[in-house]
């Protein structure tokens, strides 16, 4: 028996002895190698997640790794001793909109781990083994920990559609943000710019392969870009990202404002003939892409990794992730 964090309601966890689930029919247990904590679960805690996405008392922890140590009845077992990650999303495969593989838009209803379902902060999770995606043997566990907000940017990218040789701007500079660069670097756009809110984030920027980095609040940022992508979260840096744009250009929004922010003018993205997409978890063939950049050895986020701790330090990692500090980066909880 080991532990599990639980959050009883906004602002209350304790610590509580886990038993893994056995599979059941379908399904996969897999021991937890690293959790990761993001802004979503820091909504979580401290209550400001819009209610239909939450359901407490709950174990968070959407973004993890792991080796699989049982599978049930119907799933192959040569899975068994495999390094996986996993989608979140529990769609029903059945609507039309599961069908069109757009599993993120399922009519069923939202169903996610770790935020209606329990998640990876303990030392096991239990999940249907269709959701898993197979790692080398040889994968770094650690940086896979990170492969599910790696899908997510996935996602944009495969919507941003960036040609190579066009100018590209990313928008954030936080593990989103810099991720975004990662992949956006593979397509060779002529000029990829990162803007962020604090200068230390240059040099991070760079190393993943941006060509310049200049500051949100910077009178002078440069225009006329092709694409830019939203990994900020907050109604001014969507907005600002709008404005980076040439007419006719391409605006991918990957964060979530928070309820009553005031958001991009209508009549601009029309006059400007904007075309905006919208980001909102990941469907299978984001992780698919995802995984194989990370296989390639494309994308490695392991640099942005700045903490880890036991899962018995879950307030201390929920202090260090919003804590606003820009040497602060991703924050793991190691079972």
């Amino acid at each position: 028996m080991s532990g599990a964090v639980v959050v009883e309601a906004p602002g209350e966890h304790r610590i509580v002895p886990h038993t893994p689930r056995p599979p059941g029919p379908g399904e996969a247990l897999v021991a937890v190698h690293a959790v990761g904590l993001c802004g979503s679960d820091l909504e979580v805690y401290r209550g400001n997640r819009p209610a239909a996405y939450v359901r407490y008392p709950l174990t968070p922890g959407h973004e993890w790794s792991g080796t699989v140590r049982a599978v049930g009845a119907g799933v192959p077992a040569a899975l068994t001793g495999r390094k996986v990650v996993g989608e979140g999303f529990r769609n029903c495969q059945v609507c039309d909109r599961c069908h069109a593989g757009e599993t993120t838009l399922c009519a069923a209803g939202y169903e996610e781990t770790g935020f209606t379902l329990p998640g990876a902060m303990a030392a096991t999770l239990t999940l249907p083994a269709r959701l898993l995606h197979v790692l080398p043997d040889g994968a770094d566990l650690t940086a896979a920990a990170l492969l599910e907000p790696a899908a997510c940017v996935a996602a944009a990218a495969l919507k941003a559609d960036v040609r190579p040789g066009e100018r590209v701007a990313v928008v954030g500079t936080g593990t989103l943000g810099l991720l975004a660069v990662q992949f956006l670097r593979a397509v060779s756009p002529a000029e990829l710019l990162a803007v962020g809110l604090h200068t230390e984030r240059a040099e991070p920027a760079r190393a993943f392969g941006a060509t310049g980095f200049r500051t949100a609040d910077d009178p002078a940022l440069p225009d006329g870009f092709d694409v830019v992508v939203e990994a900020a979260g907050s109604a001014d840096a969507a907005r600002l990202a709008a404005s980076l744009l040439r007419r006719g250009g391409r605006l991918v929004l990957t964060g979530l404002p928070a309820p009553g922010a005031t958001g991009l003018d209508p009549a601009g993205l029309v006059v400007r003939q904007l075309e905006v997409r919208t980001v909102f978890g990941a469907p299978p063939g984001a992780w698919a892409h995802a995984v194989r950049m990370f296989t390639a050895r494309l994308l490695d986020p392991l640099p942005l990794v700045t903490h880890e701790l036991p899962l018995t330090e879950f307030a201390r990692a929920v202090g260090l992730a919003g804590s606003g500090d820009p040497r602060v980066g991703k924050v793991l909880l190691r079972p």
